[in-house]
This record gives structure tokens, C-alpha cells and sequence, in this order.
């Protein structure tokens, strides 16, 4: 499970997490919802371990994110919401992927493929010439291909055209019922019964949190 206590963090003075207490348990599949500024992106990224607190603390099945950051990354599928400017190739990025976590080619290409991206015709091309869309598919492929206990979703849909977000959700209905996913979201419609819970943010607050039937 993910147990946030008490989480602060400021950013040149100003605190962006105030005091934040949520704990998601296997089987949540939360959309985290807020006006931008709100906290979201920097609370699952204190999650992934990407910035340190200024108070409060996170476990993530147990592990701190900062102290045992390679444990905790192993058990998170996370796509950002700006696809990192990576100068490998999609081949090479993908070979990356496999050596570091273990998943085949293959199966990131399988991935891919259900996300109509043919990974193969585009193998030569470096990943931050993509487009926009394509860069969201192969790192979605690549997210999706892991099986890992929790995912982590910053506005997915951004880059991707109906046709593509329709797949996405699609897909989504196959993640293991026990895994926890965590879907920063102004698009609570299109998510329909993919979540179970809804978790509202402002001013660095949770303001609500609300199971669905």
C-alpha cells in the first residue's frame, strides 16, 4: 500500500503540500483531481521518491521512496505527463527498459501494438522526435507491459487523439483488480468505472476523499 503522514513540501518558500495524510490500498483505483497548482503532481512524485519532504513521511509498501528509491521504483508503472526529452532511440530505449526491469522487447512491442505504435518502423527514430502522441503510446506500452502492484498516471490522455484515449482506457480494464492505480485527471467522465474512489485537491490539501459504490 502507499501511506502518506502528514506530507510537506515547499518550493521557494511557498508550501505546495500542506500537511497531507492518504494512505491507497491494493484494489483503489483513485483519480486525483485539483485546479493546477493544487499539489497533485508533486505528491505522486514525492511518492516515486523524486523530491524529498520537508516533513511528514511516505511508505510505499513498507520502503521509504528516498531511502529505498530502487525497491519502491520496482513495484511503479508511472507515465508522466510530459514525456521526458530522451535522445535514445525507440530501440534503444526499449532495450534499456528491458535490461533495467526485466520485461522483453517483445512484450513492450506487444503493448505498443494494441496502442497502434509499430514499435519496429520506428525503432531508428530518436524518442524525443516523436510526436506528442507517439511519445504518450510507447510510454504507456511501456507501463502497461511491467504488471507492476501500482500505477501512476499525470494526465496520460494529454497527447493522444480520441481514437488513442479510447484504446488507453480500454486497455486500463485489464490491470490486475488488486493493483492500486492513482490517475491525475481533469477528465473524471472519461474514466466512468475505471475508479472506485475520487480524492480532490487544493491549496496543497486533500479536500475530499470519497469512496464510489
Amino acid at each position: 500500500m502507499i501511506r502518506i503522514e502528514k506530507a510537506t513540501k515547499k518550493f521557494m518558500g511557498a508550501t505546495v503540500l500542506d500537511s497531507v495524510s492518504v494512505t491507497f490500498l491494493p484494489g483503489d483505483k483513485v483519480a486525483l483531481m485539483g485546479p493546477n497548482g493544487a499539489g497533485k503532481t508533486t505528491l505522486v512524485r514525492s511518492v516515486l521518491g523524486f523530491y524529498r519532504l520537508d516533513g511528514g513521511e511516505i511508505e510505499v509498501f513498507g520502503n521509504s521512496p528516498y531511502q529505498k528509491r530502487t525497491a519502491v521504483l520496482e513495484r511503479i508503472a508511472f507515465i508522466p505527463q510530459t514525456p521526458p526529452p530522451i535522445k535514445l532511440s525507440v530501440k534503444e530505449l526499449c532495450e534499456y527498459i528491458s535490461k533495467s526491469s526485466g520485461v522483453e522487447v517483445e512484450r513492450i512491442a506487444a503493448e505498443a501494438d494494441r496502442m497502434d505504435l509499430d514499435l519496429k518502423g520506428n525503432g531508428d527514430k530518436p524518442f524525443f522526435k516523436l510526436s506528442g502522441g507517439m511519445k504518450q503510446k510507447l510510454l504507456i506500452a511501456i507501463a502497461l507491459s511491467r504488471k507492476s502492484d501500482i500505477f501512476i498516471f499525470d494526465e496520460p490522455t494529454a497527447n493522444l487523439d480520441p481514437k488513442a484515449r479510447e484504446r488507453f482506457y480500454a486497455l486500463l480494464k485489464e490491470l490486475n483488480p488488486e493493483s492500486i492505480a492513482v490517475y491525475i485527471t481533469h477528465r473524471i467522465e472519461e474514466l466512468g468505472d475505471l475508479v472506485n474512489r475520487t480524492v480532490y485537491m487544493d491549496l496543497g490539501k486533500i479536500t475530499e476523499d470519497r469512496r464510489i459504490a
